[in-house]
């Protein structure tokens, strides 16, 4: 069997196109012309040169597939230019989907994000069925990503056969922008994070969330959402185990988040008249204020998915940013 990749080059998508090869299936990445294509190098896959605003390249990229899984995004908080998000997860979400149905592809993963999933008001994990609004979504990635995930739902209602996937928080190797979170594992091991806020995340190896896909594609019911995560930790265990295995002295000092706000708000400001990205956004500070734990049973009820422990997620990717020269 044949299928495309979008984002094969990324964090998440070069997980996926991995467990596929893994798995017997033929391969083809989509791939945008500049892009990084180191997580590529080492496997036998077909690349496509493309755009998501390129209706006729992802008609050409999507010839022949019997699959699709569209794990592209845009994956940035803080953004300086947020239209940028809104036209790659969204207008990129909606042309790929179009592409999908005009090239006869069977069955499409939609990789969306726990992002989109609410979280009770009782601290309890969510769920896919905790009631949520785009109202409740925190700056402008959550946001596209929610209307995105609806333009997949509305796609699903009118015939096409698409499952969506909502990884928790990945962590693993191939991480090569990184994204934000793998920029907190690079600032945890290079001891840039001596202090901490109370919350917390669920932790997953990004190859578990890349295998919870292929159980979508084979296992998952058209238009359900199924939450691929891991286990839930707080943001200071986190930081203790990551520093434990570099051999340095874990956070002490807790920050309460009134006294982090200001400095999101001064980093901003720095980086809109400079043009460079912030590592302190409002929109992580304002995420940070609940605490995101959530559910995967449903995944594991009805696609038989399964995590490891997410130590072993923390110590591949502090392998393989060692490996790449992120650690100096």
């Amino acid at each position: 069997m044949r299928a495309l990749v979008t984002g094969a080059t990324g964090f998440v998508g070069s997980a996926v196109a991995r467990a596929l090869v893994a798995a017997g299936w033929q391969v083809r990445a989509l791939v945008r012309a500049g892009s990084d294509r180191r997580n590529l190098q080492q496997l036998a896959v077909d690349t496509v040169a493309g755009d998501l605003a390129d209706g006729p390249s992802l008609e050409r990229a999507l010839a022949d597939c019997r699959a699709l899984f569209h794990a592209a995004a845009d994956y940035r908080l803080g953004a300086l230019e947020p239209q940028q998000l809104y036209r790659t997860n969204v207008e990129g979400t909606r042309n790929i989907l179009s592409a999908a149905s005009r090239a006869g592809v069977s069955r499409v993963v939609y990789t969306s994000s726990v992002a989109t999933i609410g979280l009770p008001a009782d601290g309890s994990p969510g769920t896919e069925e905790t009631p949520v609004a785009l109202a409740d979504m925190i700056g402008h990635y959550k946001r596209s990503k929610y209307l995105a995930e609806q333009l997949v739902c509305d796609s699903a209602q009118a015939g096409t056969s698409v499952v969506i996937v909502n990884p928790s928080t990945p962590i693993g190797p191939g991480d090569v922008k990184p994204t934000p979170t793998g920029r907190m594992v690079v600032d945890a091991a290079c001891g840039r994070m001596p202090a901490y806020v109370d919350t917390g995340l669920n932790i997953v190896h990004v190859d578990d969330v890349a295998a919870g896909h292929l159980m979508a594609f084979h296992r998952g019911r058209t238009g359900e959402r199924y939450i691929l995560g891991g286990q839930d930790m707080m943001l200071r265990e986190i930081l203790a185990a990551i520093a434990l295995l570099v051999g340095r002295r874990a956070p002490g000092i807790r920050l309460p988040l009134a006294a982090v706000l200001p400095l999101a708000h001064v980093s901003e400001a720095f980086a809109r008249i400079t043009g460079r990205t912030t590592r302190i956004t409002l929109e992580g500070v304002r995420m940070a204020r609940k605490r995101m734990f959530f559910s995967s049973a449903k995944a594991v009820h009805e696609l038989g998915y399964q995590w490891r422990a997410p130590t072993q997620a923390f110590e591949d990717a502090v392998r393989w940013f060692r490996e790449q020269g992120y650690l100096r």
